[in-house]
């Protein structure tokens, strides 16, 4: 790997742990600020929006995969190298992290209210029990994923509407999800709140990791079904062709 090389991957690593930073922050502080005032539609909105914005902002240098779920999806599909997609999950949770612990700083010092009593972090048990949580993440993930996939492959670039249509997946599932678990559907947003949060959102927090995973998984496995379903769709892979190698 040239110098070059080397610079281009440490933008596209830099750029992930800043879009899973904004992500994490802007959606579950949405959720700690206004999960009672605001209600699920205010969350969901939040989360679509901001990972609408950085589809555009940082898609064509890092595909903004900001989700070790998507980067599953990405490596499964033959997109990113192994290395590539460990140094992601790095750069996605550790920026979930630093996203957290301002948040948590911002109701521990700040007073700021946290309208969701627990950092906005993801669980189960009274809406929704354990089996119907991994029901729920792994259907929601599942779908985004497979947007991700199948719109960034059909693409050319990022400058259409392939924000548009990962924007407003995350947002659905999202509404559908957030009044049960949380809707994690991205295991470095659940990582974030759950380590700052302790107790029982962090012994939930496997699930949470372990079933979005399985829908990326999974999405990367429908995805070629739909795409040969499509033959007169553009050739270009998209930010996930980009994303790392």
């Amino acid at each position: 790997m040239g110098k070059t090389d080397a610079m281009v991957d440490i933008r596209r690593y830099a750029a992930e742990f800043l879009g899973t930073f904004l992500l994490v922050f802007f959606g579950v502080g949405s959720a700690i600020a206004a999960r009672v005032e605001g209600g699920v539609v205010v969350v969901a909105l939040a989360f679509g929006f901001v990972m609408l914005a950085l589809v555009y902002t940082i898609g064509q240098l890092s595909g903004s995969h900001v989700n070790p779920a998507v980067t599953l999806g990405v490596l499964l599909s033959g997109k990113i190298s192994p290395a590539g997609a460990v140094a992601y999950w790095i750069a996605q949770f550790v920026g979930a992290g630093v996203a957290s612990f301002l948040l948590w700083i911002l109701v521990r010092w700040g007073g700021v209210t946290d309208q969701t009593g627990v950092l906005g972090s993801n669980g189960y048990g009274t809406h929704i029990n354990v089996g119907g949580a991994m029901l729920l993440e792994t259907v929601l993930t599942f779908l985004f994923v497979l947007v991700v996939l199948v719109v960034s492959k059909r693409c050319t670039d990022l400058s259409g509407f392939a924000g548009l249509s990962i924007g407003l997946a995350l947002g659905v599932a999202n509404l559908v999800g957030v009044a049960l678990t949380g809707a994690a559907v991205n295991p470095a947003r659940a990582f974030g709140p759950a380590i700052f949060e302790g107790g029982s959102a962090l012994r939930q927090l496997w699930l949470f990791i372990v079933f979005p995973l399985l829908g990326g998984a999974l999405a990367a496995l429908v995805a070629p079904l739909i795409e040969r379903a499509a033959p007169g769709a553009p050739a270009g892979a998209g930010a996930p062709r980009r994303a790392g190698r």
